[in-house]
């Protein structure tokens, strides 16, 4: 782009939001006080100079004008098609606006440049290339318009300049489109600019026809759906006629139903409602396929459906006992509630206050102690329908509460599908794994759980979903969990909470010899008589291969077992029938991995050496032994203090403190040489380092650990520890007694030392382990000492001292 040396005096002509190209022809309303004036103005000056009128057509964008305009001339002055004055301008080429300057009239005048365009000659390959695009693309985008004979004309252009100027008739183009080219003073640039606005207008006007065209299908097909219905109307209309029916519409049909079934008064009223709200509602409204939707799911509801109850007390404390060996709470207060259901129904108490006779009772205990399968035990013994709802995982509250009415896709919640699913208002519901529900930004279940297993509250629960008064009262809701801490203070005070703390020995051989050895059987293919176990195989596969407080670990070994010689049957290594005893174990599935401590070799043994002693300790998957070794650190690296390993709690760590501070201050009454532990460290370990630990419960221990450290003495294999320790030396209270001495007698150990006023929870460990094991309660650590260390190495007893 280059500008001519000889300066032009013109005229501006403003355009306000519109643009002029070169070779563009177009009328202007004179009504305009601007375009008036520069007219006038190029008049008077063409009268003193040959040629038409000049002027410069120069674009204004909010009020700001372009640095490029055109240079155009009044080709006449007339009157437009409505009648109004106007001027007819042509466009003549580019120019460079200047600096101002003085001209008679009113109009603006400048010093502008002509701009000269170079297009080289002949043209390269890709410029011609590109004419041909352009050419191409306006006369598809001309032909949609119908313009055939612009078509031609735009053939006709040959010049690159002038093709690229001519885009300024599309109408497609916005004021900033248009300011570009005009701007664009390479005529190559200008017409690839030209090119790539044309190419993206059509683009657009593509995907536009196809939006249309599908709008106008699913129109048409609406239209279309709703000729054939009413069609379809009128044909049914016609065969009721003919049949000599009467004629009736489904909102009809939902009143007839709701007036036939037997609902509560209240619930009748709030269906009636809703067949009102479907009646007036158009056939194409969503919201008739709502109301259809809550109506089918309130008349599917059992409202007045219950089960008669099995007041046979004998035959359903018969049908507990033989589906499950031990849980002897569990199937005492299932009796209890039978007999009081009998007592009240007999006395006419069936309904007191507006509620029935209902329970909610929270089975706590570790996997595997047949927490889930006692529930439909219950509902066997008492006549019952059986459904559960697994909560495990479940973060969203309206999974319990269910979803308002307005979103798509709503539900009741899980508590009202499972009334629906049983098919009466009084079945058994087992909550499974209520202490793994969590709470997000949905809500939280275990809040909307208050009122549902609130015996106060749940006669008139309301489903957000349903919204009408549901009665709960009569439905005996049975909640498993694993670990009591998981589970909310508030959702708990209103359960009656029953622990499983696992079985004895004697009670795995039971249920394995009766319920798993059976259907273990029956899953292998042997038919009964064909494999027998014998029952001192039993006893190890309980004992030595599996430690667990239930028994899906000794349900699999037996499944192993069986599979193992099924296996061998069919490769012709073994006849059958067989009877598997204790010695056939190992060759047969193995060596066992659970070796009692006190089975063991004396020098392979972990408290094979001083300061190491054995706690007991309740986890997420019942009693267990714990192993909590101590040891001191060389006085030449002057690493004094504490030190703690193995995932240890803040209440675990304070328990080690008061263990060291107690051994500290009363180490001259208990003969330790306590000056170690003024210089050198301390460390304390629990192995299982992965496990994370916490309690007060390991108090005693540690406190024995480090006694037997300080006085070179062993502590005894067969003694087993628990009890929280205070600075004064007396052994606290603690919880899990049972579970602890399960676990206890399960790891071999034969002496236990428990907490004095833990005395009375010896009552609910079984009498069988009672009688294996000899329990101690103290109620100082001394005594602890006294039971637990082993006497010197030389021979000479040498004896604790124990308080007075």
């Amino acid at each position: 782009m280059a500008l001519t040396s000889t300066p032009l005096t013109l005229p501006v002509l403003p355009l306000d939001d519109e643009v002029v190209l070169p070779g563009m022809v177009v009328p202007l309303d004179l009504n305009d006080a601007d375009v008036r004036a520069a007219v006038e103005a190029a008049q008077a000056a063409a009268r003193s100079e040959p040629g038409k009128p000049k002027v410069l057509l120069v674009p204004r964008i909010d009020g700001t004008y372009a640095g490029t305009g055109v240079l155009g001339t009044v080709e006449q002055v007339g009157r437009l098609a409505d009648g109004d004055p106007g001027a007819l301008i042509r466009g003549l080429g580019r120019v460079k606006i200047g600096a101002g300057t003085t001209g008679p009239g009113a109009a603006l005048w400048v010093e502008a440049a002509r701009v000269e365009e170079v297009v080289p000659e002949p043209l390269p390959g890709h410029v011609g290339e590109l004419v041909k695009e352009y050419k191409a693309l306006a006369t598809a985008w001309l032909r949609k318009r119908g313009a055939w004979q612009v078509v031609d004309r735009v053939q006709a252009i040959d010049d690159v300049s002038a093709l690229a100027d001519n885009s300024g008739y599309s109408p497609f183009l916005t004021t900033e489109q248009k300011v570009e080219l005009l701007e664009t003073g390479d005529p190559v640039a200008r017409l690839k600019l030209a090119t790539q606005q044309l190419r993206d207008h059509l683009a657009e006007q593509d995907v536009a026809e196809t939006i249309a065209k599908d709008v106008q299908e699913g129109v048409d097909k609406q239209q279309r759906e709703f000729l054939l219905r009413r069609q379809l109307e009128a044909v049914r209309k016609e065969l009721r006629e003919l049949n000599g029916e009467s004629e009736g519409e489904e909102s009809d049909d939902y009143r007839a139903r709701v007036e036939a079934a037997d609902l509560p008064e209240k619930v009748r009223e709030a269906a009636l409602k809703e067949v009102d709200k479907l009646e007036r509602s158009s056939d194409q409204s969503p919201e008739g396929s709502w109301i259809r939707t809550w109506l089918d799911t309130v008349l599917e509801l059992p409202w007045n459906e219950r089960t008669e109850d099995s007041y046979d007390i004998q035959g359903a404390k018969a049908v507990l006992d033989a589906e499950h060996a031990g849980l002897e709470d569990v199937k005492e207060r299932i009796t209890e509630y039978l007999a009081v259901r009998k007592r009240r129904t007999e006395r006419g108490l069936g309904v007191v206050g507006g509620r029935r006779g209902g329970a909610v009772l929270a089975l706590v205990g570790p996997p595997g102690v047949g927490k889930t399968s006692l529930g439909e035990s219950v509902a066997h013994a008492m006549g019952r329908k059986f459904v559960r709802v697994a909560l495990g995982g479940v973060r969203d509250e309206a999974e319990i509460r269910g979803h308002r009415r307005t979103y798509v896709g709503a539900l009741p919640g899980r508590i009202v599908r499972a009334v629906k699913e049983a098919g009466s208002m009084n079945p058994v519901v087992l909550l499974d794994e209520i202490d793994k529900v969590g709470s997000d930004f949905r809500g939280d279940p275990a809040a909307a759980l208050l009122e549902v297993l609130d015996p106060a509250q749940n006669h008139t629960f309301r489903d957000h979903y349903l919204e009408v008064e549901l009665d709960l009262s009569d439905v005996v809701f049975l909640a498993t969990a694993n670990v009591l801490e998981a589970i909310p203070e508030a959702l708990l005070d209103r359960m009656e909470l029953v622990r499983l703390d696992g079985y004895t020995e004697d009670e795995k051989i039971v249920i394995a010899r009766d319920h798993l050895l059976p259907r273990q059987l029956e899953r292998a293919g042997i038919e009964e008589g064909e494999v027998v176990i014998d029952e001192s195989a039993l006893r190890k596969l309980a004992g030595e291969y599996t430690r667990e407080a239930g028994v899906r670990n000794l349900e699999r070994s037996v499944a192993r077992l069986l599979r193992k010689v099924a296996a061998q049957h069919e490769l012709g290594q073994r006849e059958l029938p067989f009877v598997v005893k204790d010695e056939d174990l190992r060759d047969l599935i193995g060596r066992p991995h659970h070796v009692p401590e006190s089975a063991q070799d004396p020098a392979e043994r972990r408290t094979a050496v001083p300061g190491v002693a054995t706690g007991l300790a309740v986890t997420g998957a019942g009693g267990d032994v714990l192993f909590v070794e101590a040891s001191l650190a060389d006085p030449e690296t002057g690493a004094a203090g504490l030190t703690l390993t193995g995932q240890l709690g803040d209440v675990m760590k304070e328990s080690a403190q008061i263990a060291l501070s107690f051994l500290r201050s009363h180490g001259a009454e208990l003969e330790l040489p306590v000056a170690d532990l003024k210089d050198r460290g301390v460390h304390i370990h629990f192995p299982a380092g992965a496990v994370p630990k916490d309690g007060p419960s390991a108090g005693v221990t540690m406190t024995t650990a480090l006694a037997s450290l300080l006085s070179g003495r062993l502590v005894r294999t067969d003694v087993a520890m628990t009890g929280e320790v205070s600075l004064t030396g007396r052994v606290l209270p603690i919880g899990g007694v049972k579970q602890k001495l399960l676990a206890a007698h399960r790891a071999g150990v034969t002496t236990v030392v428990i907490p004095k006023r833990n005395e009375a929870d010896l009552d609910d460990v079984p009498a069988e382990v009672l009688d294996k094991l000899d329990v101690h309660a103290v109620t100082d650590v001394r005594q602890v000492l006294e039971l637990a260390l082993a006497p010197a190495a030389n021979g000479a007893a040498s004896q604790v001292p124990v308080a007075a």
